[in-house]
């Protein structure tokens, strides 16, 4: 079932069951998702938003709510804290397992066997395998380090 559909069936199911959290939490991924979809109408001829472009929109609905929860945290805001690692929890179902450490490592790598990188400068087509591939799965802010390392690395020893 494609994303889309994954959620509009919750979104009923969470009305039908008046669970309020999960409903204004599937809202707000709906208008995201519909804010993207009038965003692309503007720019081609395709508004159909597909699933990679969903599981990105996610993707950053679940990092923005982490740095809200932080900074909530941080000024001793409890509650609001609380409200944005529920939502967090009701995102994160509909994103794909995360990939642990080793993983990441060993997508990377293939990656990077994939293009055929040899330096730094092949960064931009390492980082954009892997986004097409693992998009929703990794944080990519955290791969790339990674990938600059390993890149690093091979120039070095190539």
């Amino acid at each position: 079932m494609e994303m889309r559909a994954k959620i509009a069936a919750a979104l009923k199911t969470a009305m039908r069951d008046k669970d309020k959290m999960r409903l204004s939490t599937l809202r707000l991924v709906n208008a995201a998702i519909k804010d993207r979809e009038i965003a692309m109408r503007s720019e081609s001829d395709a508004p159909e938003v597909g699933d990679a472009e969903v599981l990105a929109i996610l993707g950053k609905m679940v990092k923005q709510r982490q740095e809200s929860a932080r900074a909530y945290e941080e000024a001793g805001r409890l509650e609001l804290s609380e409200k944005e690692r529920s939502e967090i929890s009701v995102i994160e179902d509909y994103l794909p397992r995360q990939l642990s450490e080793a993983e990441v490592e060993a997508a990377v790598d293939a990656a990077i066997a994939a293009v055929g990188a040899t330096s730094i400068r092949d960064m931009g087509r390492v980082m954009g395998e892997l986004k097409s591939r693992y998009t929703g799965q990794m944080d990519f802010s955290k791969v790339g380090p990674i990938v600059k390392t390993r890149l690093g690395f091979v120039a070095q020893n190539g």
